[in-house]
């Protein structure tokens, strides 16, 4: 039993996956093209993709099943959270800075109360396999569940494969089957924790060691800018039209699916701390890692109870 390793570039970051085998049965090029599929189907970066041309559309568009699964875990997740996982922000997150194309100035408050009339997920309505826009204004962005998305589907192909011991990791997305080979030792993941500052980069302080399941992040301090003095973040409040301001830096999620766990990292981080952690604690599917700044302005972590069993 042998250790293969892929790696690859695909949906603006990098990706690997790690499979063990006695001899070499899949391959980057097939990794590529699972990508390039989902790619031509969700990517707003894409101009002939299909969300584009929905988000272009008056009343909506025949979609593809890559469509149709995103956007029915997308509109459960909005009904579960409450509405604070809303795909339709797109026009909020591209008049902040966040979208594909660059903007002059940040929105005033006018502006936002003007978009937020084409925000709500309640507006979009699937009939047969047609995407249906209660509203012509509505667009939406699906990039914070595509990512877990695609590392489900890569996992699934490897299973088509009878590849059962296997890490696929996209963007900090990971979902994990099995052990590593020969030594069956459980799979050990780092989750990245931030330094001093709350918007930059830090460094491991937390593995965890798991043999299934999956593990994303979100935070603050991935996708961030500066504007007169104040940091931006992108993770848009669907309530309230502006981007999050509370005191959760990064939340780190444990799910079965990946899909699941990179839907539930964004709403959680809009939540704030204590409704975070109770949301979790109430989901016996989720586990959570919390990094929080505290009143005293220093850096601290905690985690829900089933999170801390993964702990290495």
């Amino acid at each position: 039993m042998r250790k293969f390793l892929i790696m690859g570039e695909g949906q603006g970051t990098t990706y690997q996956v790690i499979y063990y085998s006695r001899d070499s049965i899949v391959t980057k090029k097939q990794i590529d093209s699972i990508i390039d599929k989902i790619d031509s189907s969700l990517s707003l970066y894409r101009p002939y993709s299909l969300i584009n041309r929905f988000n272009q559309s008056d009343s909506g568009l025949l979609v593809d099943d890559h469509f149709l699964t995103v956007l029915d875990k997308s509109l459960k997740t909005f009904h579960e959270t409450g509405g604070l996982f809303d795909i339709t922000v797109q026009p909020l997150v591209q008049a902040w800075g966040f979208g594909v194309k660059p903007i002059l100035s940040l929105p005033d408050s006018d502006a936002v109360r003007s978009l937020k009339k084409c925000v709500g997920s309640e507006n979009v309505q699937v009939v047969g396999r047609k995407v249906v826009k209660k509203k012509s204004c509505i667009q939406i962005d699906l990039n914070g569940i595509a990512q877990g998305y695609t590392v489900d589907l890569i996992a699934g192909f490897l299973e088509q494969h009878f590849l059962l011991n296997y890490m696929v990791e996209l963007g900090g997305e990971i979902k994990v089957k099995g052990r590593k080979q020969p030594d069956n030792q459980k799979m050990t993941i780092g989750i990245e924790t931030p330094g001093d500052d709350d918007f930059q980069r830090g460094i491991m302080q937390k593995v965890i060691a798991i043999d299934h399941g999956a593990i994303t992040t979100s935070g603050n301090y991935r996708r961030y800018y500066e504007s007169e003095g104040k940091k931006i973040s992108h993770l848009i409040d669907p309530r309230t039209g502006y981007p999050v301001q509370n005191e959760l830096i990064s939340i780190t999620v444990h799910a079965q699916d990946a899909m699941t766990a990179d839907a539930f990292d964004n709403a959680l981080m809009v939540m704030g701390l204590e409704t975070a952690i109770q949301f979790v604690e109430n989901r016996k599917e989720l586990a959570a890692h919390f990094v929080f700044k505290s009143k005293d302005g220093l850096i601290h972590d905690t985690m829900s109870t089933r999170f801390y069993r993964l702990i290495k």
